[in-house]
């Protein structure tokens, strides 16, 4: 791809070549609150996109655009007013057991331990009718080694930085191994610096296991240097007026961000937000 501006793609072909087949579809999905009042309020307008398995997708657009109802509805947590999602081959319904989600609050229970918070999930499914089986409690335990919170296990969130108490959520969203993970602006209420970092283990944790992504965000630079496609909503009503794939090669590092085709790409997305219609 060439570093100039004019050279980037729209609705390329999928970026990572691994990426399998279709896994999230959207088709004409529509989103009215207090529908047939006068209250009423068109969240999301029609959009339709597809998530390849194994791909990560960030979801970007301006604040109110309608980007975590969109989420919601793909996870299962709210209805369409129109159109229908399918995941993994099949209509959805209602929330799924596969599909792991993180929220813009780590929502960890304060009176449990990190680790209780990571096994909390499995603990209270109805899979869990005893004492945490050994594999699913060896394997929350390396979850929290392999985001840097060894001989942490046994603190509760009070003990906890925000950057250390969403590297937990990161270990709950992943520990039943969802084949979908779906994040809603996880990092949006930390410092510029903690939030390089949480991307960076973000980034690691998703190479290493590898599940089908979807991020939601407001920070162009956070969607580009995570994401192998970025989809661009438009102001309220919200609907897809942009896909790009990101050129980038994994793994990727923070000084990525210096070069001249990321700040291109970058200046490209907010050019498109800026100029869509309210």
């Amino acid at each position: 791809m060439s570093t100039t501006a004019t050279a980037i793609r729209v609705v390329p072909p999928v970026a990572n070549p691994s990426a399998g087949p279709d896994y999230v579809v959207v088709d004409r999905v529509r989103k009215v609150y207090n529908e047939g009042t006068r209250q009423q309020v068109e969240a999301v307008a029609p959009s339709s996109f597809t998530v390849k398995a194994g791909e990560f997708v960030a979801l970007l657009g301006p604040s109110g655009c309608g980007k975590s109802t969109l989420l919601m509805m793909i996870a299962g947590l709210d209805a369409p007013s129109q159109g229908t999602i399918g995941v993994a081959g099949r209509a959805l319904t209602a929330p799924r057991a596969e599909t792991g989600i993180m929220f813009q609050d780590p929502t960890l229970l304060p009176w449990k331990s990190a680790l209780d918070n990571v096994l909390f999930p499995f603990q209270a499914s109805k899979r869990a009718t005893g004492p945490t089986d050994g594999p699913t409690l060896a394997r929350a335990t390396a979850l929290l080694d392999q985001v840097g919170l060894q001989g942490f296990h046994d603190h509760k969130p009070r003990q906890l930085s925000g950057g250390m108490r969403q590297r937990v959520a990161i270990c709950r969203a992943l520990v039943y191994e969802p084949d979908l993970l779906l994040m809603d602006e996880p990092f949006s209420a930390l410092d510029a610096i903690t939030r390089d970092e949480m991307n960076l283990v973000l980034m690691k944790m998703w190479e290493e296991h590898h599940r089908t992504a979807l991020f939601v965000t407001h920070s162009i630079r956070e969607a580009v240097y995570l994401a192998d496609r970025v989809l661009v909503m438009s102001h309220r009503p919200g609907r897809i007026v942009e896909d790009i794939c990101i050129p980038f090669a994994r793994p990727r590092g923070l000084e990525i961000g210096e070069t001249v085709e990321f700040n291109e790409i970058c200046g490209h997305l907010r050019s498109k937000i800026q100029h869509t219609p309210h």
